[in-house]
């Protein structure tokens, strides 16, 4: 069910991607600007083209969800909001930590429902935060124990 990603999965990642964005992230940011006129499929789908090789998707018949993995780094993870709490996402996760090694990443700090969903699968706050770039707010840094 999960497999690398391929440019026919593209329009389906970028898609998953904004609708996550703007369920999740604009209310904390509202910014019209971004989340309705900058954050579009086409431009993200471009930006993801080159990067095949770090994307994996759930896919049982239909792309459900993604992560980006670098490394040992899961740069993103997203699952189709209508279809969250199916474990498509602990999936993924369990995909990136067994296969990838993967053993930290950076959430927002108010995305309390993600930090409590890796915190289910072994990842805890490590201490460290930073700024998320452009903003007021920040992420927190979580690593698996």
């Amino acid at each position: 069910m999960i497999r690398k990603a391929e440019s026919k999965d593209l329009a389906r990642i970028a898609e998953i991607q904004v609708f996550n964005y703007r369920l999740y992230f604009y209310p904390i940011f509202q910014s019209d600007a971004y989340y309705f006129s900058e954050l579009q499929v086409p431009s993200l789908m471009r930006s993801y083209a080159s990067e095949l090789d770090s994307l994996y998707v759930y896919d049982d018949g239909v792309v459900k969800g993604f992560i980006k993995i670098e490394g040992t780094y899961i740069a993103r993870l997203f699952v189709e909001p209508v279809l969250q709490n199916a474990s498509i996402g602990a999936h993924l996760l369990e995909y990136a930590v067994s296969e990838h090694h993967a053993d930290h990443l950076w959430a927002l700090e108010k995305n309390t429902g993600a930090i409590r969903f890796y915190e289910r699968h072994g990842f805890f706050a490590a201490g460290e935060r930073k700024p998320e770039e452009g903003t007021a707010e920040y992420l927190i840094l979580l690593r698996r124990k």
